[in-house]
């Protein structure tokens, strides 16, 4: 390998993807693009390919593997090209790359993210549902590998910055909690009786980030909060008691620590996910991100409030399953999966996707996380109760 850091990014034509093809792109005499990987966007990533010239193209539906192949030898791209789940997984622990963009949505990217960690690469971690579901195993396969981990998500970024060393032990830091701040979502400050008739185009309408439309409803119901709050848990090993969400409209403030000696760090920028991207991708050094200055000034004031657990019930149904232990936290993101999806599709009201992981986690109780296979085995588990909860529902 040459002297440039060469970054495989999963899930490439989605929000996380672009954002970081931006900062590489920024910055050609420190990082390139060696693998870019996406599910079904054969069109997309041949755009990418076509301005990146990465080493390998990886498409995840096999049917479009020819597809992608002749756009590329139209466009004189010369890569080797691939495709399946298995071509993924491979590409992340490959040798074409020594920095992994975890950004696959959902549970589909849990087994590409293990086996970077597996291979000790620097994996920058975007995608929340992994660690969710196989917290501790994510954090044996980065032990086995002896690679790093770094956030990507805003959130656990700012709380990486914030903390000496990056993910010390925090007893030992005097460290006496983890804060993360939540937008609020598009609905902040409305009642139940405002949201019943929520139409996902509503939902996905964010007031501060631009992103998919699945963590779009995931932060409309706070279910997105409660993912990072699990996240935050195996991150920096902190106790659901030591963890803290503020609603922070504004955005400008990711998260803070609170240490014993009454000291408050918080990390603060525009809303804007190169900055944490561009942190991970260079730390512990800094790089321009093209994110322009924080003008605090300019915003005037910061607000802070607590979450209404009442109406947002998905947030407390999250901080439910991380106490109950267990597998309780990948059969709660499966279910939210699901219902999000029919949410999405129209077979489902906005309000009913809490009502529905609820009766899940009632269904499923939690059981010891003993392995890839029998945790994949529950989310399959989760998913089909779910699915016929929808069924008996309609």
């Amino acid at each position: 390998m040459s002297g440039l850091r060469q970054i495989a990014v999963l899930g490439a034509t989605g929000s996380i993807g672009g954002s970081t093809l931006d900062v590489i792109a920024r910055h050609p005499q420190r990082f390139r693009a060696s693998v870019l990987a996406a599910h079904r966007q054969v069109e997309a990533l041949a755009a990418l390919c076509e301005r990146h010239r990465p080493d390998l193209a990886v498409i995840g539906d096999p049917a479009l593997e020819g597809e992608l192949a002749r756009r590329l030898a139209a466009a004189g791209v010369r890569c080797e090209v691939a495709a399946g789940h298995d071509a993924i997984t491979a590409a992340a622990s490959g040798g074409l790359c020594d920095t992994v963009v975890a950004a696959i949505v959902g549970a589909a990217g849990l087994d590409s993210t293990l086996a970077a960690a597996r291979s000790g690469k620097r994996l920058l971690l975007a995608n929340k549902e992994s660690i969710v579901m196989a917290g501790e195993l994510l954090l044996a396969a980065l032990r086995e590998g002896g690679g790093e981990l770094i956030p990507v998500d805003s959130e656990h970024n700012a709380i990486f910055q914030c903390l000496p060393g990056g993910r010390p032990e925090l007893a030992r830091s005097g460290v006496r909690r983890l804060v993360l701040t939540a937008s609020g979502g598009p609905f902040r400050g409305r009642s139940r009786a405002e949201l019943a008739g929520i139409t996902p185009d509503e939902a996905c309408r964010h007031p501060k980030w631009s992103m998919g439309r699945k963590i779009s409803v995931d932060s409309a119901t706070l279910m997105n909060k409660g993912l990072e709050v699990i996240e935050a848990h195996h991150l920096f090993q902190a106790a659901p008691d030591a963890i803290e969400v503020l609603v922070h409209p504004q955005s400008l403030v990711h998260s803070l620590v609170d240490y014993v000696d009454g000291s408050v760090l918080a990390q603060l920028g525009n809303p804007d996910m190169r900055t944490a991207i561009a942190h991970a991708l260079a730390w512990p050094e800094r790089v321009d991100s093209g994110v322009p200055p924080l003008d605090l000034a300019a915003h005037g004031s910061l607000q802070f409030e607590a979450p209404d657990l009442a109406t947002f019930r998905c947030l407390a149904l999250a901080f439910q399953a991380l106490r109950a232990g267990g597998d309780a936290t990948a059969v709660l993101n499966a279910a939210n999966e699901v219902a999000v999806e029919a949410f999405l599709a129209g077979a489902l009201p906005f309000l009913s996707i809490a009502d529905v992981v609820e009766s899940v986690l009632m269904e499923l109780p939690p059981q010891a996380v003993v392995d890839v296979r029998s945790l994949t085995e529950r989310d399959r588990a989760a998913r089909e109760a779910t699915r016929r909860i929808l069924r008996n529902a309609c």
